[in-house]
């Protein structure tokens, strides 16, 4: 960069060859005889004639402008791509389609019996588009070996071909796995088309894709590589969007139950297969949504998927026991919060609060004798796709013939909802002395009567002028006494 002064690398080659160290950003505004390490922050630029003076984050543009305007340079903007490693010394993975001229020691000679020959890596030719793809051929053994042509440089008779006369051999390394998985997701629209990538219509029926859910460490790389494959198809003009994720969200790391990072050198992996067998699959989907908000890194707690078991048995119990016909007005609009709640919290992925709503509307169901059939029909649609298999099996035992796949989601009306009285606290100076119970659009007036008339506050105002009072409609009362 030619930047001793603020570039750490510069400044040693600077140093260690006795280079001229030019200082033009001073963290100060003032100028240093001598520098003891680079400054590599913002600052004051110096010795920078017109910029000379002003802020660094300033200037930088304002440089970059006036080489522009000299025709000395322009803005740009750079991507750098991490090194790939494309061929991989095994069977499994997508042939490469290129080939290469074989020159025979003997014009007479055949490649595949092991006649003298070279083959001409530095010519590679690419397999003509009528003759894609390359398949790959039946091997026996496919077993890595210690030859860098790799277990495809076995079939020799898939590898050696005669063309007009001269004779080739395909390349025998295969492409890594994320060579495919760069765009499977443009190929899983329209699978099983022989003659495009994927049919135009379907594109514009799925594409681009809403939500990316996704490790850090997946991101990273997949969602980097993918993006990349993805503009190149945008520049080519077989995509339509310039990006194929609207989207992204990280979803954290489950540790083991020691706190750590699961791995087999500490023994604390969990075996999602043991866990099914033990609480069921279920379980384990409910549970992996319930440990917390998803972004964050959670420990895995065998506790914790027994709790979710046990519910899951209680809604197993409260939908096939006895229901009844009717409903009371505080179930239904329990119902209704917990089928507003559960639609809010999946839209923005909060999925364990609507877990627990659920969690809450099957404790107040099961306390009835018998529940209401309406209450516990919305709580299998809420909880299925949580719980895919107990919630099929239930809406069957509700009596219902067809999937619940094919049932829309539960609507919720908002004026059952609203609460007819809420509890709200009662401050006296900041502090919480007491709580009332008061319609939630309760007027001003009302609220502060009522918060004056609570028997634990009236201690702390006895005897005092209240000076000011402050009023939240559903929330708070806060009195300030003097």
């Amino acid at each position: 960069m030619a930047v001793p002064a603020h570039d750490e690398r510069d400044f040693e080659f600077a140093r260690q060859y006795g280079l001229p160290i030019v200082e033009v950003i001073s963290q100060d505004g003032g100028s240093h005889e001598r520098l003891d390490a680079p400054f590599t922050g913002g600052g004051v630029v110096l010795a920078s004639g017109p910029f000379t003076g002003r802020p660094s984050t300033e200037v930088k543009s304002q440089i970059v402008a006036r080489l522009a305007e000299l025709g000395a340079g322009a803005p740009s903007v750079k991507y750098k791509l991490r090194d790939w490693v494309y061929a991989r010394q095994r069977y499994w993975g997508e042939p490469i389609p290129i080939y290469f001229p074989v020159e025979m020691e003997n014009a007479k000679g055949d490649p595949r019996r092991g006649d003298a020959h070279r083959i001409r890596y530095d010519k590679p030719i690419p397999v003509a588009e009528n003759d894609l793809p390359v398949v790959l051929p039946e091997l026996e053994d496919f077993k890595p070996g210690g030859d860098p042509a790799g277990p495809l440089a076995r079939a020799v008779d898939w590898r050696f071909f005669q063309k007009e006369g001269e004779w080739y051999a395909r390349e025998t390394n295969t492409m890594p796995q994320w060579a495919g998985s760069c765009w499977y997701y443009l190929r899983y629209l329209d699978p099983h088309n022989r003659d495009h990538i994927f049919d135009p219509q379907t594109y514009d029926d799925w594409m681009p894709v809403d939500l990316y859910v996704g490790g850090s460490e997946h991101g990273v790389l997949h969602l980097f590589y993918a993006r990349f494959w993805h503009k190149v198809l945008f520049d080519v003009g077989v995509v339509k969007h310039p990006e194929p994720f609207i989207k992204l969200v990280h979803q954290g790391m489950i540790l083991g139950e020691d706190g750590q990072k699961m791995s087999k050198a500490r023994g604390n992996v969990i075996n999602p297969d043991d866990v099914v067998r033990q609480f069921g699959a279920d379980s384990l989907r409910l549970y992996e949504m319930f440990m917390g908000p998803l972004e964050q890194v959670k420990p895995w707690q065998t506790s914790g998927i027994q709790g979710v078991r046990r519910f899951l048995d209680r809604v197993m119990a409260v939908a096939t026991g006895e229901l009844a016909d009717t409903i009371d007005k505080e179930t239904k609009k329990l119902v209704h919060k917990t089928i507003r709640k559960v639609t809010g919290d999946v839209e923005s992925l909060r999925f364990n609060t609507a877990v627990s709503s659920m969690m809450i509307l099957t404790r107040h169901l099961a306390e009835q004798s018998p529940p209401p059939r309406e209450a516990v029909r919305a709580l299998v649609l809420l909880l299925s796709p949580f719980a895919p298999h107990i919630g099929e099996e239930l809406w069957q035992r509700l009596g219902e013939a067809a999937s619940l796949a094919y049932e829309p989601w539960p609507v919720f009306d908002e004026a059952l909802c609203r609460d007819e009285v809420v509890e709200i606290a009662v401050q006296v100076n900041g502090r919480v002395r007491g709580r009332i119970q008061i319609a939630p659009d309760a007027a001003e007036d009302d609220a502060r009567r009522a918060a004056e008339a609570e028997p634990s506050v009236k201690a702390f105002i006895a005897g005092k002028t209240i000076q000011k009072h402050l009023y939240v409609p559903g929330k708070i009362v806060n009195l300030l006494v003097g």
